[in-house]
């Protein structure tokens, strides 16, 4: 493995935080008016280190792989769609693409390692690694070169925002096959029966779902060797664009950046990070909760407290993207309201 893998997290600045709670007692309102709007801010404070964070330079990066086990009929949709997508983020159609437009946000699009060839676009980083995983209900998804090449991916990206000097970091992901990956992650990080996990992903029928939990079931069995350690649970089970958020959640942390988590797929990644090092919890933020079923067993291992619920289920880093806007919001409200004194408003009386 990767030595920088288990570099510690960078400590949240606490300084930071106590103006920001300052601040937020200063404002024309009554505390806790604003209700989360104000813990965001101050959150934000402590992971930015100064008393007004800004939400200014977004950078969301969309890792994209296929998976061996997509031949296995696990999706509703063709193996093909992992290239298609990833040209059409290249040219801007996707929700991810009009959403960072919104936000004005820096997007990346990376591939490592599509089936089929989608071609060269300057917009895509091509990092293909291989064709696609290894089918997992035979041998590991990912070989250990396979493995720390996704994770320094990930890395790598995280390093591009920090040259362009980013706020936030949103990691999305694209990948047919990739719910029942990170299924099979979560049972096993969670010690959790698969079926308390699964759901729809792309939208398969019922018999379609009993086919993806014998798939995971079998995936599971095969590794149960393996499955006291998170990083080997990522490499056996998992994918290479999950691998790659994982990476870059771990490396956010490491230099202290934050970190928007978006649905099912990124919590599951985030999970893994936590599980490597738990003090890198500490620099992510969770956007929404997601309609797939078992998203919610893996907040509550992550203690995560999502700003939405809007019953999205995209991937892509769309709930991110959306919930950014929050994030923005919260530090506009914190940064650019007026103090009782400037405004010249009685504070209440003690």
């Amino acid at each position: 493995m990767a030595d920088w893998f288990n570099t510690p997290a960078a400590k949240l600045n606490t300084d930071a935080q106590t103006a920001a709670e300052t601040r937020q007692r200063m404002l024309t309102k009554p505390t806790g008016a604003l209700g989360d709007l104000e813990n965001l801010a101050i959150k934000l404070a402590a992971m930015q280190g100064v008393e007004k964070p800004t939400m200014n330079h977004i950078h969301i990066c969309i890792f994209a792989g296929d998976h061996g086990v997509a031949a296995l009929g696990v999706s509703a949709f063709p193996q093909a769609v992992t290239t298609e997508m990833v040209k059409n983020f290249a040219r801007g159609g996707a929700a991810i693409c009009v959403l960072a437009k919104n936000l004005n946000a820096k997007l990346d699009v990376v591939n490592l390692g599509t089936v089929n060839d989608p071609g060269v676009f300057s917009n895509v980083v091509d990092q293909r690694i291989a064709s696609s995983t290894a089918n997992f209900t035979k041998t590991a998804a990912m070989s250990e070169k396979q493995f720390n090449q996704a994770l320094n991916i990930g890395r790598q990206s995280v390093e591009r925002a920090a040259t362009d000097k980013c706020d936030l970091f949103i990691g999305g992901e694209m990948g047919i096959g990739n719910t029942t990956s990170a299924t099979a992650i979560a049972a096993a990080l969670l010690n959790r029966p698969a079926k308390d996990i699964i759901g729809p992903g792309t939208g398969i029928d019922d018999e379609g779902i009993k086919r993806k939990l014998q798939v995971i079931n079998d995936g599971l069995k095969l590794h149960e060797n393996q499955l006291n350690n998170p990083a080997k649970v990522l490499r056996c089970l998992g994918g290479f664009e999950i691998a790659a958020l994982t990476g870059s959640y771990l490396a956010c942390a490491q230099v202290g950046r934050p970190v928007l988590i978006d649905g099912f797929i990124s919590s599951v990644a985030a999970l893994c990070a936590s599980k490597i090092n738990p003090a890198a919890n500490n620099w992510f933020l969770y956007s929404h909760n997601s309609a797939e079923p078992g998203h919610k067993h893996i907040l509550t291992a992550l203690n995560a407290r999502p700003i939405l619920n809007l019953g999205m289920r995209l991937g892509e880093g769309s709930g991110a993207a959306v919930a950014a806007s929050i994030l923005r919001s919260a530090c506009e409200l914190h940064n650019n309201m007026a103090t009782f004194e400037e405004a010249g408003v009685s504070e209440k009386d003690t």
